[in-house]
C-alpha cells in the first residue's frame, strides 16, 4: 500500500533528520549549560519544523487518502479530525 506522503517521502525524512540533529543540538546545550533563552528558542524552531512536518503529512493524507481512497468519507474525515485534534492537544 502506498500512502499519500510517498512523493514527499525523501523531503520529509531531511527535515525530520534535520530536525533529530536540532535536538541533539538542545541536549549538548543543556548539557555545557547554555543560557536558557537559548535553549527555550531553539526547541521552538524544533516545534515549528515538526509542525511543519505534520502539515505536510495532513496536507498529503486529505489529498489521497481522503480524495482517492473510495471508502467510507465520513470515516475518513472523523479520522482526520481526530488528527488535527491530537496534535492540537501537544501544543
Amino acid at each position: 500500500m502506498s500512502y499519500g506522503y510517498a512523493d514527499q517521502k525523501d523531503e520529509l525524512v531531511k527535515r525530520l533528520s534535520r530536525a533529530e540533529g536540532q535536538v541533539r543540538g538542545v541536549s549538548r546545550m543543556v548539557s555545557d549549560d547554555k543560557y536558557c533563552i537559548d535553549i527555550l528558542t531553539q526547541i521552538s524552531a524544533i516545534q515549528g519544523a515538526l509542525d511543519q512536518v505534520a502539515l505536510e503529512l495532513l496536507r498529503d493524507h486529505t489529498k489521497h487518502c481522503l480524495h482517492t481512497d473510495g471508502g467510507d468519507a465520513d470515516e475518513k474525515a472523523t479520522e482526520l479530525v481526530a488528527a488535527v485534534a491530537r496534535l492540537l492537544r501537544a501544543k
